[in-house]
């Protein structure tokens, strides 16, 4: 099997949009790219591939031991394996990353503003800054606050729109500090009802998305030519959060997206500029 058209399949047929970015960087480039997106692909699917928690964990911990023993022929593993040691990814991060990503698994609710950033920087912004290590291992480092600010906006959007798709799961990525500031009851949002206080509450959380773009898109703008195809997936999280905007006053109404044709003009346009 070829585990980067593998990967490239599976990150072609799940995540269009990050493919699309994937094809600006160097074609030297673009297999490690591919095997860090379909890893995150992968993670970020287990929820939904088990029916318990515990079997997740189990998953979880296969993952950990493939990439540092032997990945049983798994196509995404192995190519991903191939890029840790060809490009000197950072194991330490990776382990991060699948230790945040255990929190998925449950419905825990996250305590306040702090630790849903924490968890943020530890899974999007990780595979952002994974993403620049395989561009340049050499300058990475100068992507390290875009990737962190770029995975918070993109975790909070994230957030935002499935709330309307998914009440029961999303609510638990709202902190409980800033839900009880505003008198937000838990259950209603839980049976899709849109409580009072959840208005006001949702909108700090885009303006902390806002900020956190804006922080990103600063450091962006002064970044080498070869770091930039790692970030371009933040430049649809500033459409999507005006979206959000516009329909501020119905949370739990699905925003929808914009067409595949206007994300991938938007992705171009920041590619060129």
């Amino acid at each position: 099997m070829d585990v980067d058209a593998h990967c490239a399949d599976l990150v072609r047929t799940h995540d269009r949009d990050r493919y699309l970015c994937d094809l600006f960087a160097p074609a030297h480039d673009r297999r490690h790219l591919f095997a860090l997106h379909a890893f995150d692909i992968e993670i970020a699917r287990i929820r939904d591939a088990v029916s318990d928690p515990t079997l997740g964990e189990i998953r979880i911990q296969w993952w950990r031991d493939a990439l540092a023993t032997d990945p049983g022929g798994h196509p995404v593993a192995t190519a991903l394996r191939a890029s840790i040691r060809d490009r000197h990814l950072p194991e330490r991060t990776i382990d991060a990353y699948l230790s945040a990503r255990v929190a998925d698994l449950y419905d825990d609710p996250i305590p306040d503003m702090t630790t849903l950033e924490g968890y943020a920087g530890e899974t999007a912004g990780a595979i952002l800054q994974l993403s620049a290590l395989a561009l340049d291992p050499i300058r990475a480092s100068l992507a390290v606050d875009a990737s962190g600010h770029g995975g918070v906006a993109m975790t909070i959007v994230t957030m935002l729109r499935r709330l309307a798709r998914e009440p029961a799961r999303a609510q638990a990525f709202l902190p409980v500090d800033l839900i009880a500031g505003h008198d937000v009851n838990r259950g209603a949002l839980m049976n899709g009802q849109t409580p009072p206080g959840l208005v006001p509450a949702l909108a700090v959380l885009r303006d902390r998305a806002r900020e956190h773009l804006a922080a990103a898109d600063k450091v962006i703008a002064d970044l080498p030519k070869d770091l930039r195809p790692a970030l371009l997936p933040l430049a649809l999280v500033g459409p999507r959060l005006a979206r959000l905007d516009r329909r501020a006053a119905t949370p739990l109404r699905d925003v929808g997206d914009l067409s595949p044709l206007g994300r991938q003009w938007r992705i171009w346009r920041a590619a060129r500029r």
